[in-house]
């Protein structure tokens, strides 16, 4: 079954149904399929993700999607064929094949003061100044066809890098252009994998103006800290003496070192949390830092050993475990 390459639906390989999760999804894998980056050596993958991305707007736009799905917009955004649906509107051809309204077709107007004029400025966007002119300047000009309007120039694509931290703490990013120039990017609140910003007319040039540039974000991985939701997490290493006997200890967070305390007989496996020390949220306020203590024995286990000589742990650590 061929498939329409203008339907946003078949470019993203969905049905008309599908929810807003499943168009998003689709327009993930298609993009990292696709994106330019991966496919230096083949100019139709740019051409595809291009139509991708184009589609994913469409229908990731509600007011949009409804008025594609009820007929009204074509998948470009443009308004669709004006004249659909007025069944007996038009007469047979004309001369030299033309299509055009017929007298009769206008029966039970009479002369009650109705300009036909008037009838086809409404319907085609004429002035009075073209109503002698044969609808030359018209929408029909040419034979007929509408003049398409004209099109906004292609999108570009871009993929940003962003250190772990940088995302974290929202640092303005340095984003070099196609044309060469640079620009101070902005990071939205609640930046994650994958979110997608728009640079307005920073894609190349059209009849009816600049495109978009789309920038996709890729948070960079961390030596250190992982991310959960919009906290971060964090394994701190501690002495057996800090745990034993506690003590402040110094701790890495994305906004920098802080002071922690850590309480006397303090377990492996404790879980701390630094409030406000993660990940911006879209509301503004932020995830936490939730750091998991580990113990670590000394290297040289010997002076250890003489220290406990003697002396059994007469604990049954297991005992909840039914073992």
């Amino acid at each position: 079954m061929a498939t329409n390459s203008r339907d946003p639906y078949s470019i993203l390989g969905v049905a008309r149904g599908a929810t807003e999760k499943d168009i998003k999804s689709a327009y993930r894998k298609l993009a990292k399929e696709l994106h330019p980056d991966r496919n230096k050596d083949n100019p139709k993958a740019a051409e595809r993700f291009s139509q991708v991305t184009q589609a994913y707007d469409l229908l990731s736009d509600k007011d949009k999607r409804a008025q594609f799905d009820r007929g009204e917009i074509d998948a470009d955004g443009n308004p669709a064929n004006p004249f659909a649906g007025m069944g007996g509107g038009y007469a047979g051809a004309g001369p030299g094949g033309q299509r055009g309204y017929r007298a009769e077709d206008f029966q039970g107007f009479g002369n009650d003061g109705v300009d036909l004029g008037d009838i086809f400025e409404g319907l085609f966007g004429g002035g009075r100044g073209q109503r002698n002119s044969g609808m030359g300047g018209g929408p029909f000009a040419g034979g007929g066809a509408r003049r398409p309007p004209p099109r906004k120039g292609a999108d570009i694509a871009y993929r940003l890098r962003v250190p772990f931290v940088e995302a974290a703490t929202l640092r303005d990013q340095r984003i070099t252009l196609a044309d060469g120039k640079t620009i101070d990017l902005k990071l939205p609140k609640g930046v994650e994998n994958g979110t997608q910003m728009r640079l307005k007319g920073k894609g190349e040039q059209g009849p009816a103006g600049p495109g978009d540039g789309l920038v996709t974000i890729e948070i960079e991985r961390h030596r250190l800290f992982r991310r959960e939701g919009d906290d971060v997490r964090f394994d701190l290493p501690i002495t057996l003496d800090e745990a034993v006997n506690g003590g402040k200890v110094r701790v890495p967070t994305v906004d920098g070192p802080v002071m922690m305390t850590i309480k006397p007989g303090t377990h492996g496996g404790t879980v701390l949390r630094l409030k406000g020390k993660g990940f911006t949220q879209k509301s503004g306020a932020r995830g936490d830092q939730l750091v998991t203590l580990e113990i670590q024995l000394p290297d040289n286990l010997d002076e250890l050993a003489k220290r406990l000589e003697g002396w059994k742990d007469e604990g049954d650590p297991r005992s909840k475990l039914g073992v």
